[in-house]
């Protein structure tokens, strides 16, 4: 989520070290001007504490590099909403201020207008950030983020030409504040299938009970070669040991 961060994973990717790199959709798009900006507690201070914070205008802009598409696993929320009383808990005290944003309505529309509609990532990477990856890392594809036979059918329609408005007076949350207030873009979400079944197309059409938990498998995608790796380290040790002692 920071200029610093970006370079050390660029140290480590090149040195062939496995990592994932998780910034939220928060981080990539608002900066602390508008934390800063003088309004009242509720909007700004208050609404934009999060962790990791955001960062100073330019930290935001660090994913537009060339080496962006090797950076960059996924693109998540950390979405946790708080309304205006609630944040109001930590007006005479910061650290009593509850920690969080939304995001998770509004993410694939800004990583869109920001990373596709600009020109940085093609089609295919916006998938592979926001679905693919995503599953693969939760150990639950194919069943996830794949259009294939045997999978569960989640898709998204998404119109490139459309536009679309951000705003606390239409957003689907019951909290009262957004942190996107009044952002425009292009690329907006007009369909939304679940099981094969469209659940959202401009009105919510799903009934409490019918989703269902899908249990993810400890270890998996991230940790394969692992061992291999370990085993080749441990061999390398040994043998450099051997030397250092023959020499000796």
């Amino acid at each position: 989520m920071s200029i610093d961060a970006t370079e050390e994973i660029a140290r480590a990717k090149m040195s062939g070290m496995k990592l994932l790199r998780n910034p939220e959709v928060s981080g990539l798009v608002l900066n602390d001007f508008l934390a800063l900006e003088p309004r009242d507690f509720a909007h700004c201070v208050a609404q934009y504490v999060m962790s990791p914070p955001i960062r100073k205008s330019g930290h935001d802009k660090s994913l537009s590099c060339p080496f962006l598409r090797i950076l960059l696993q996924l693109v998540g929320t950390d979405h946790c909403t708080f309304t205006k009383t609630q944040k109001a808990l930590g007006i005479d005290d910061f650290r009593k201020i509850p920690n969080g944003v939304n995001g998770i309505e509004e993410r694939m529309h800004l990583v869109w207008d920001l990373l596709v509609e600009s020109g940085q990532i093609s089609v295919m990477d916006y998938v592979r950030i926001t679905s693919t990856e995503c599953a693969r890392i939760f150990n639950i594809y194919p069943r996830k983020g794949a259009i294939m036979e045997g999978s569960d059918a989640d898709l998204i329609i998404l119109n490139p030409n459309a536009s679309f408005k951000i705003s606390a007076a239409s957003h689907h949350s019951r909290c009262d504040t957004n942190v996107y207030e009044g952002m425009t873009g292009m690329g907006k979400v007009e369909v939304t299938i679940s099981g094969g079944r469209i659940v959202w197309d401009g009105e919510l059409k799903v009934k409490p009970g019918s989703g269902k938990y899908i249990k993810m498998p400890p270890f998996g995608y991230l940790f394969e070669g692992i061992e291999k790796a370990d085993l080749a380290l441990l061999s390398s040790l040994h043998s450099s040991s051997r030397i250092g002692r023959s020499a000796a």
